[in-house]
This record gives C-alpha cells, structure tokens and sequence, in this order.
C-alpha cells in the first residue's frame, strides 16, 4: 500500500519585491531520520538524524548523505540516502533550482508491543522539497505501512494518527504530513512526514521523527 501527499509554498508577488528579514528556512535541506526517547528507569534511546545533506546554493551540484541499518532497543531504521542537488538554468543570471530528497527503509518501533501496543512499520518513505524562484513544492510517499490501524488511505496534511492498546488506551500520536510556513510567508516551507511521540500511558517520553525536509525559494 502506498500514500503520497504533496504541498507547495507558493511566493505572493508583493513578498518578491517587498524589504522582508532573511528567510530562516534553509536553501534545502533533508533527513531520513532521527529518535530520542527513554523508558521509565532505562537508558535513553538515542538515533542521531540519519543520511542527512544540505544543498550548497552556490554550487551547482549534489550533496549527498548516507548510513547503515541501525538497531537499538525498541526500534530499528535500515539503511538511508539523501541528496540535495542544486541545478543551474540560466549561468550568465545565476538563476538555480534544488531538489532535496531523503529516502528511508525498513523502520520498525517494537517499543510499545510491552505495554499491550502494536508493533509499528513502514517499510519505504521519500520525503522531498523541490524550489524555484518563485516557490517551492514539498512531497512525500510511504509504502508497506503496518500496525496502524485505521490509517487512511489519503492522508491529510496535519493528521494525527492515536496508537492505541485493544481497549483503546492511547499509547502514542503519530502527526503526518506536518508542514510549517514562516511569517511573514516568503514562499519557503518546512515538512516531517511523521512525527510519533510517546504518550504517559506508554511508559516511555519522547518522540521519534520520520523524514524532513525543507526549502526556500531560489534567490
């Protein structure tokens, strides 16, 4: 089964030619991605931001970023890339477009299954954001989802998902689909494809982040 979800950061015109601050959104960036979480009297579980990269807006070309598998207790990530490429259309202006995309594999939280909950998976996601001069576009797909249950098949921008035991404790929200805009909007954007954190029924505190990303547009 597999979700696709896309959304654009578009620049209005009066923001193109108005005096604004400098964006604090990066040029583009993006992260397969990352946990840090702890259970009641246990060791936290760390998982540093994984294959993340950073596209170089001056530099026509791709950064890119990698790692291995990682296992530790209670949940796994495989193996990941991420490239953030910048491409020149126009060398004598200097005019560029970038790409960032990061892709991931093989995630699996066995945290909650202790504690009555269910085990979670995804097995492929891509998350990217894509700029021009005039805005952006951010997109994402997930593919071989597992253990939540009730998830549909278009998943709106924003939606919370309640890990749940049997009988209906909420052990956990997963947020999807989460996108953030500055103000005032320059046209950048901001997005986590999913955003799980542990709720006190669990046992456990803190979150696990699933694919980021973002982009501004090209100067």
């Amino acid at each position: 089964m597999r979700r696709i979800g896309v959304l654009s950061g578009v620049v209005v015109a009066l923001l193109l030619t108005a005096v604004t601050p400098a964006s604090a959104t990066p040029a583009g960036n993006a992260q397969v991605g990352r946990a840090n979480f702890t259970r009641t009297g246990q060791p936290a579980v760390v998982v540093s931001p994984l294959a993340s990269c950073d596209v170089n807006p001056d530099v026509a070309g791709t950064v890119t970023g990698s790692a291995p598998a990682v296992s530790r207790p209670g949940v796994k990530f495989g193996s990941s890339t991420a490239t953030c490429t910048t491409t020149v259309v126009s060398e004598p202006d200097w005019v560029t477009t970038t790409r960032s995309e990061a892709k991931g594999t093989g995630f699996e939280l066995s945290a909650l299954v202790a504690q009555g909950g269910p085990r979670l998976r995804i097995a492929s996601w891509t998350i990217t954001c894509e700029a021009t001069q005039t805005g952006t576009n951010a997109g994402w797909t997930l593919g071989g989802v597992s253990g939540f249950s009730g998830l549909p098949q278009q998943i709106p921008h924003g939606y919370v998902h309640d890990v749940k035991k049997p009988d209906g404790t909420v052990l956990a929200k997963v947020k999807f689909s989460e996108a953030i805009f500055p103000v005032p909007n320059d046209g950048s954007i901001t997005m986590h494809l999913a955003r799980l954190t542990f709720e006190p029924a669990s046992g456990h505190r803190g979150e696990i982040g699933i694919g980021s990303t973002a982009c501004s547009p090209t100067p």
